[in-house]
């Protein structure tokens, strides 16, 4: 379903050490509706499951992923890399038909969204 990388979980549970309660908390994916391309990648750290999460667990590191963006995210690897320009998230969704510049927004086949400006 959602692939994270062994180098994005590294960079996640180091993360997780500058939350409060790390060992209580998951890594929430999940879209939103917005940006230049229609939808939004969100990712943050949540301590509540709700009943109609998906509960995932990869290298160590708890996600959770609502059931509104399991199938935007089908498919999804999400990995972490370190430039001479610092480091960042990096996600590949095979169902993107087009995305933004910044890499946050995308549209899919199915839905478009609402896109606004960027």
């Amino acid at each position: 379903m959602i692939t994270l990388t062994e180098q994005a979980a590294l960079k996640v549970k180091e993360m997780l050490q500058d939350t409060d309660n790390p060992d209580r908390q998951f890594l929430r994916i999940g879209i939103q509706f917005g940006g230049c391309s229609g939808l939004n990648y969100s990712l943050g750290f949540d301590e509540d499951k709700k009943e109609d999460d998906m509960e995932l667990s990869q290298h160590g590191v708890k996600i959770l992923v609502d059931q509104d963006s399991i199938a935007y995210l089908q498919g999804t690897v999400i990995d972490f890399k370190e430039s001479m320009m610092g480091g960042g998230f990096s996600i590949d969704n095979p169902n993107a038909i087009a995305s933004c510049g910044c890499g946050a927004s995308f549209r899919t086949a199915t839905e478009a969204g609402k896109p606004e400006d960027c």
